[in-house]
């Protein structure tokens, strides 16, 4: 019984700090609102790991983990985003938070329906990377005292970029090193976009290395999958 507990106390806390994230960003605490997430991805990434160390894997846990990675890693990123500076964009920047989530929900179902078919990698970016990649930069932003409004539609076009690519059929290593070749160019390319992030967000360094991170491999996945299929057309 309470080996079952622990991994669904995980899976739980999950959505525990979704829900913060949620509440903190309602107070404008964007701060916060960001960091829980990152605290949401941490209990995401035990349960798994718990459940199969004890041998308790359930189909149970399975749809506990689904619900509550689009709490945490769909909606409340959504509203984060939407509270943080959507709001300035009218009606594209409600359509944009929603249709975030909305990608989220369609990618965990896409995922929980291949998971006997799909193997070595991610066909497409994973939802707890793609609500990461809204609260780091999130993070960042806010850290830096830097608002997107003045880059004009850069920060909803992103967004929805983002939320695409949860849905799209780009290749995405997922490190148990039985998956896609990950290429020297892109590495190199990516290592480059890495470095240019950290430069740029120098001034908050932890802030801008996580955000490096996350967005780094968003980026290397669409780089890697084109030069894939380059070297396969040759």
């Amino acid at each position: 019984m309470i080996k079952r507990l622990i991994p669904n106390a995980c899976t739980s806390a999950n959505l525990f700090f979704g829900m913060c994230s949620v509440i903190s960003t309602i107070r404008g605490d964007f701060l916060w609102g960001s960091l829980f997430v990152l605290l949401a991805l941490v209990a995401d990434g035990l349960d798994g790991r718990i459940a199969r160390f004890f041998g308790v894997s359930s189909e149970l846990g399975k749809e506990m983990d689904s619900l509550c990675d689009l709490g945490s890693f769909g909606i409340a990123p959504a509203i984060l985003a939407y509270q943080f500076t959507l709001h300035n964009y009218g009606h594209l920047g409600e359509l944009t938070a929603i249709v975030f989530a909305l990608c989220g929900m369609w990618r965990l179902a896409r995922f929980n329906v291949n998971t006997n078919v799909v193997h070595g990698f991610f066909m497409g970016l994973a939802i707890p990377a793609g609500g990461c990649i809204v609260a780091t930069s999130t993070m960042l932003l806010t850290a830096l005292n830097v608002r997107p409004e003045p880059f004009g539609f850069v920060y909803p076009v992103t967004m929805l970029i983002v939320a695409y690519l949860m849905v799209s059929h780009v290749h995405y290593p997922d490190f148990k090193g039985d998956g896609e070749t990950l290429y020297l160019l892109p590495k190199v390319v990516a290592l480059v976009i890495f470095a240019g992030i950290v430069f740029l967000g120098r001034e908050s360094l932890i802030f801008a290395l996580l955000t490096a991170i996350f967005s780094t491999y968003a980026i290397f996945g669409i780089i890697n999958s084109l030069y894939s299929l380059f070297q396969k057309k040759n």
